[in-house]
């Protein structure tokens, strides 16, 4: 008999393999962060299958998240980006990417990471994180796809109480320290 899983990744073995591995669990990279943000907001209306199978394509689209060379994107790169059939050839998400880069880039001026910001939230109703990015001009993270977010990076862990993952997301979370601004 085979271990229980989240009823959500049985469909594909590349959902299996995100979920056993990356869903749920604590990240504190900021440039990681941005991308799980960033994909989170390109899956917005579309399946996750779509957005994992071009994960690569993505990353080598928008210099594997690097905020700060994404931040200085130019038309030309939106003109460029719009071309790439790798990719999610959405104009306004594109534009929200290379805008939230700019945002983000503010943030760690201010907070010191994107970690110390988003950590602060755990425990926090998604709305309320969306809310505030959008207060800090941030694009396209609605609660729902904030909440996508939440989930993936590991600020609440919704693996199904079954679920074999679930008892290593609680440790690795029960191990990690989240990083703390620069204003605490």
């Amino acid at each position: 008999m085979s271990p229980t899983r989240c009823r959500w990744c049985l469909g594909t073995p590349e959902y299996v393999a995100y979920h056993d591995a990356e869903w749920g669990f604590p990240v504190a990279d900021d440039r990681r962060l941005f991308e799980k943000l960033s994909l989170e907001s390109f899956q917005s209306g579309l399946s996750w299958r779509t957005i994992l199978a071009k994960r690569d394509n993505f990353r080598a689209a928008f210099q594997r998240f690097d905020f700060n060379r994404v931040a200085r994107f130019a038309p030309r790169d939106v003109t460029r980006l719009l071309k790439d059939e790798g990719i999610v050839r959405h104009r306004g998400k594109i534009e929200a990417t290379i805008n939230n880069a700019r945002r983000a880039r503010e943030l760690v001026a201010r907070e010191g990471s994107l970690a110390a910001f988003f950590w602060r939230y755990e425990g926090v109703e998604a709305a309320v994180l969306s809310k505030d990015l959008k207060k800090l001009g941030w694009t396209f993270v609605g609660p729902t796809t904030v909440y996508a977010f939440m989930q993936a990076m590991g600020l609440v862990n919704d693996h199904a109480e079954d679920c074999v993952i679930r008892k290593r997301v609680a440790l690795a979370r029960k191990r990690f320290n989240p990083p703390t601004s620069k204003t605490s």
